[in-house]
């Protein structure tokens, strides 16, 4: 590493800290910066820092936004009756690609590992709780992810809600639409069979 100069090791680093990137990717990155105008680079030092001092949680769902309310929150057309409890804000974006969810969400920023050191208390459990009691709920989708964690998370958060008398539900899963079958591990294919619909 010797044959980086200070501040380049210094970007390199700062890249690779970020998921998914390795250190030949994060040098590309930082050479991509440094080639770039030095306009180009304030533009992105400045919105890297606007987006980290503007964007917070909604004080409704959790998710990301830098009103008070969310624009999902906000929108009188969506059916408040209706929760998809997701882990991560990036989860509401891909639901919201479907077009075809009109409900609300509430954002957990995680899921209870205890091998992470993550409990209860450390997601937004309480918020949605509260949401709850409000009333005007009438069913929660549980649409964490389909792994030992997400999997805990949502049968501790059902047990939560249930005594609250609102339904619970779980996202079916299974076989991906255009996948094989002699790939899918036992698990998926248990799953994709006891999530079976008529046709």
């Amino acid at each position: 590493m010797a044959y980086y100069a200070a501040p380049l090791l210094k970007l390199i680093e700062q890249f690779e800290r970020l998921p998914g990137i390795g250190h030949k990717t994060a040098q590309r990155l930082a050479f991509f910066i440094l080639n770039g105008t030095q306009e180009q680079a304030d533009q992105f030092a400045r919105a890297i820092v606007e987006a980290k001092k503007s964007m917070h949680c909604c004080k409704i769902c959790q998710n990301l936004t830098d009103a008070e309310v969310c624009g999902i929150c906000s929108n009188p057309s969506r059916d408040s009756s209706i929760i998809c409890v997701v882990e991560d804000p990036r989860d509401v974006v891909a639901f919201e690609r479907t077009r075809d969810y009109n409900g609300l969400y509430h954002v957990l920023h995680g899921v209870i590992s205890p091998m992470d050191g993550i409990g209860p208390e450390q997601l937004k459990i309480k918020e949605l709780l509260a949401r709850i009691k409000n009333g005007g709920v009438k069913e929660i989708i549980m649409a964490t992810n389909p792994d030992v964690e997400g999997e805990a998370t949502a049968m501790y958060v059902s047990r939560l809600v249930k005594p609250l008398g609102v339904k619970v539900t779980r996202i079916a899963y299974g076989l991906p639409a255009g996948g094989e079958l002699e790939y899918a591990d036992e698990v998926t294919l248990l799953k994709a069979l006891e999530g079976r619909s008529e046709i």
